[in-house]
């Protein structure tokens, strides 16, 4: 089987605690609440990449503060080895929009991911990601 697809996720908290979802517009699991990323594009980096990607799919800024994991994902005829990032907003007072291949955004809480239909995944990296924040590492946004 072919090498994964490396691609880059983002985990950008406001100081209320809520983290920004995208509803994923094309597969894998579209139409599912999922981190903003996307795949790495040739000659970039991983922070210049998740960078691009979360301007692209939200419209905001952001500043890739702290690696968290690699989540490798197989599904759909895909497979991808996604580094998350905790990021922080250059703008807090930005609004988020969708765009690129985000059908929607939305601010949730830790508790709302289930509800929404996240992926244990992506649950399992926002924890990561509020745990560093309340080590008081990379700083919010």
């Amino acid at each position: 089987m072919d090498r994964p697809t490396v691609a880059v996720g983002a985990v950008i908290a406001r100081s209320d605690g809520r983290v920004l979802l995208v509803r994923r517009g094309r597969p894998p699991l579209a139409g599912s609440w999922s981190l903003p990323g996307g795949r790495l594009e040739a000659g970039e980096t991983l922070e210049q990449a998740v960078i691009r990607e979360v301007r692209e799919e939200t419209g905001l800024r952001v500043r890739a503060r702290t690696p968290l994991c690699v989540v490798r994902i197989a599904r759909e005829g895909f497979r991808y080895d996604i580094h998350e990032f905790l990021c922080s907003l250059e703008a807090p007072e930005d609004q988020a929009c969708a765009g690129d291949d985000a059908v929607e955004v939305c601010w949730a809480t830790i508790a709302e991911l289930p509800v929404l239909g996240a992926q244990r995944n992506v649950i399992a990296v926002v924890r990561r990601a509020l745990r560093v924040l309340a080590r008081g590492g990379a700083g919010g946004g």
